[in-house]
């Protein structure tokens, strides 16, 4: 329970329906700890482990009457979550919290204690539908009814045994529908906005949170400058660090020439920024590591699917077979903007994620 009005309205629903319901908030990061480092606020309200986030699922628990508890994994989420998306930034790729976050807590931790306590599975308030198909003996992650608030693309890590033990109450219903149903339980969090931020980022301003942990870390910021080299490999000029680049920005290069200039790729190992204009922004391929596979045990021949290349991207016909060295290959029938390291490749039949993987 976030303290939000999805997972507040799972639980009202559950308990309505008669299951014997656990409210369980998961403590992931201390909202204060940055405080007095530049760029950082002072408080943060209306966020996941915000104190506020925290009083208001306890509110809703007392107001349906279930037991709650508050779960400290700040030190796993750390280690599994921020820590790797420092990392990310600083070698030149644009990380997922989310997707991380969700394969290494909600869904493993959270699983966890679960079962410590003696509960059957773990009911969300992502908007996301789980199915078990007998044609092919595997559970199914599939898009929801309300596809504007698609969740899927985060939850491409989930494995079988996980999705067997997982509900998603609101995947046939819309965001109007749930806050109307909040609304009817008479829920303190009907009302509140939806977090449209990384919960541990302030502002999301990535590059001053970076500059904030690591002098909390006592570390010093790594020396990533370096220059600014067209697609011909002519420099035109120098970069502070490459951690303030992702693909396909344009402002903030620091040059002037006679026509927009986009990040066309980012070289970590040489510590280059590499820049063109947009038509060099479109390729048809991506390789995909540490792929998980949901929808089939392995990838036996090449397969026709939809492939999201991020959250907002609208998925794009292509063809998926495997390569060489452990990694898929990605191939779209028309070439995508802005295939960007760090990112998912989330791979999807109709509404169905087949599965998906870390650009590479």
């Amino acid at each position: 329970m976030s303290g939000g009005v999805d997972s507040s309205t799972v639980a009202a629903m559950l308990r309505a329906d008669g299951h014997t319901i656990i409210g369980l908030t998961m403590q992931l990061w201390n909202q204060r700890r940055l405080a007095g480092h530049e760029g950082m606020p002072e408080s943060v309200q209306g966020r996941c482990c915000s104190l506020d986030d925290v009083y208001d699922a306890r509110r809703v628990a007392e107001h349906i009457g279930i037991p709650y508890y508050v779960v400290n994994h700040e030190e796993r989420f750390e280690r599994e979550v921020v820590r790797p998306f420092v990392a990310e930034y600083l070698s030149g790729r644009t990380p997922i919290p989310c997707s991380l976050c969700n394969n290494h807590l909600k869904f493993d931790q959270l699983l966890v204690v679960a079962r410590q306590i003696g509960a059957e599975r773990v009911a969300t308030g992502h908007y996301a539908r789980v199915t078990y198909d007998d044609t092919c003996g595997r559970w199914l992650l599939r898009r929801p009814a309300d596809k504007s608030k698609d969740q899927t693309y985060f939850l491409f890590g989930l494995i079988q045994e996980q999705l067997s033990r997982t509900l998603f109450p609101l995947g046939d219903m819309t965001k109007p529908q749930v806050r109307d149903l909040a609304r009817a339980h008479g829920l303190v969090s009907a009302e509140k906005p939806d977090s449209q931020e990384i919960c541990f980022v302030p502002g999301g301003d990535y590059k001053r949170f970076i500059d904030a942990y690591l002098a909390d870390q006592g570390e010093a910021l790594p020396d990533t400058a370096g220059e600014l080299v067209t697609t011909s490999g002519e420099v035109i000029g120098e970069h502070p660090g490459i951690h303030n680049f992702t693909v396909g920005q344009r402002k903030g290069l620091g040059v002037a020439t006679g026509s927009p200039l986009y990040v066309i790729q980012i070289s970590g190992a040489n510590k280059q920024v590499i820049v063109g204009g947009e038509e060099n922004l479109y390729s048809r391929t991506l390789r995909a590591r540490r792929v998980n596979l949901i929808a089939v045990d392995d990838l036996h021949e090449p397969m026709r699917v939809t492939v999201k290349i991020r959250h907002r991207h609208e998925p794009a016909l292509a063809l998926i077979e495997k390569s060489d060295n452990d990694e898929i290959l990605v191939t779209f029938d028309e070439p995508q903007r802005a295939i960007t390291p760090g990112q998912a490749a989330v791979f999807y039949d109709g509404d169905t994620v087949v599965g998906g993987g870390w650009i590479s």
